[in-house]
């Protein structure tokens, strides 16, 4: 009997799924907010960028992809958004 193993990217993107994400974010198109694919392009090289989107994730915040404002989620577990921040820069 052969184990099954979800992948490390479809496992964030079920993670993403999971923590309703995927009701304002795509990873190739934008939806109401910015498409995942987007966001890494942006950040690309930026050494800064995932501890600040860690926090933007957590916290919440408007103004860098227009006035829509996200929501907090303080209910995610930091673990879960540091992995779902990690898929999201390595979109491509």
């Amino acid at each position: 009997t052969a184990a099954v193993v979800a992948t490390p990217a479809l496992a964030n993107e079920e993670l993403a799924k999971k923590g309703a994400s995927t009701a304002c974010h795509a990873i190739d198109k934008k939806l109401v907010g910015p498409a995942y694919k987007e966001v890494a392009k942006k950040y690309k090289g930026d050494a800064k960028a995932e501890a600040m989107l860690i926090e933007k994730v957590k916290k919440g915040g408007t103004g860098v992809w227009g006035q829509v404002p996200m929501p907090p989620n303080s209910a995610v577990p930091d673990a879960d958004i540091k992995t779902l921040v990690k898929w999201i820069m390595s979109q491509k």
